[in-house]
């Protein structure tokens, strides 16, 4: 019977990527869908939050399997060994799971398993790291591990690849009296990657996923320092809740420390490539969230901003609808400890 099924899970399966692989415009509006349905349901009732972020973990679960089969079939597959493919899979889908899991927990079961659940987490993401770190040579770690495959950019170049491979005639056509250069039928491309000028004979600018693609920035002792201390603060700062409270002014200056020293010892980052450019300048925009971080946001900032937005919603035109929302889900969203310090 267990044969049986397995044998329909895996026949399922493969009529799936076949559909993927066919039908990949239809694909992402299938994503596009289920990740707008997660905004729409939150605060519409109760436990909508919830079912918000179930459906929203579940939106993230689905591009990152529906671009594994893409890339399997486009022969996209990352430049690293199988077993690092795994770990990174494995870490993403922890990042993608992980605010839901905490909420489910917290819902069943209570504070107490609340707070294990966001422990085992952080140990498995951590030692996940540590491996890519330290034996896998990752370099910097990016969020998320596993980089959305560009579809439009990856199809359009698949189609020129097949094309290429089939004698054609001249990409254009030059008249001999006015010199004006007009396009063959037979060389028109697919209609997601069509531009409006003339034919190009040069070189084509590198591809976007080439760029996510370049294998990662050897790190030298100050930079592996700094990763490593990136690694250890959700660590030290669940520590330091443990020990001085929840309520401790301790855990939030510690963790501030290390996320500024992590910074200062990675300044250096022209040698860097295009993707851990852009993670350097998402760590440093994430120090913002220090503002929005117990206790700093329960003795300071909670007043002044819920009365901004207060004002904003009764005051400015149109932006009440953007306002509003945040005004009411904004306590929800600063009690989830994977929002603000995941």
């Amino acid at each position: 019977m267990s044969v049986h099924c397995r044998e329909k899970l895996l026949l399922l399966y493969r009529r799936y990527q076949s559909y993927v692989m066919k039908n990949p415009a239809a694909t992402a509006q299938l994503e596009s869908t289920v990740r707008t349905l997660s905004y729409l349901i939150a605060g519409r009732f109760a436990d909508s939050h919830e079912l918000s972020e179930l459906v929203y973990s579940a939106s993230n679960l689905l591009v990152l399997l529906n671009d594994g089969i893409l890339r399997k079939g486009l022969c996209r597959s990352l430049p690293m060994s199988l077993s690092q493919q795994k770990l990174l899979m494995w870490l993403t889908v922890l990042e993608y799971v992980e605010v839901f899991t905490e909420m489910g927990a917290a819902k069943l079961y209570g504070e107490r398993c609340r707070w294990v659940v966001i422990i085992l987490i952080q140990l498995a993401k951590a030692v996940l790291r540590i491996l890519l770190l330290f034996w896998y040579k990752a370099g910097i770690q990016t969020s998320p591990p596993v980089s959305p495959l560009d579809r439009e950019t990856q199809l359009g170049c698949k189609e020129n690849e097949d094309k290429d491979e089939v004698p054609s005639e001249e990409p254009a056509f030059v008249g001999q009296r006015c010199g004006r250069v007009m396009r063959s039928l037979s060389s028109i491309p697919s209609f997601q990657s069509r531009h409006w000028g003339a034919p190009q004979h040069d070189n084509p600018p590198r591809r976007p996923e080439e760029e996510l693609l370049q294998p990662p920035t050897h790190l030298g002792l100050q930079e592996t320092i700094a990763e490593s201390l990136f690694i250890a603060r959700p660590l030290v700062h669940l520590l330091g809740l443990g020990v001085c409270g929840s309520r401790s002014w301790k855990p939030w200056i510690i963790s501030g420390i290390l996320d500024i020293t992590n910074l200062s010892l990675m300044r250096d980052t022209k040698r860097l490539n295009r993707r851990e450019r852009a993670e350097m300048r998402r760590r440093a925009f994430l120090l913002l969230y220090y503002l929005l971080r117990s206790p700093f946001y329960d003795r300071y900032s909670q007043t002044r901003i819920m009365f901004l937005l207060r004002l904003l919603a009764d005051y400015v035109p149109g932006v009440g609808l953007v306002a509003r929302p945040l005004l009411d889900y904004l306590p929800v969203w600063q009690k989830v400890y994977f929002y603000n310090w995941g």
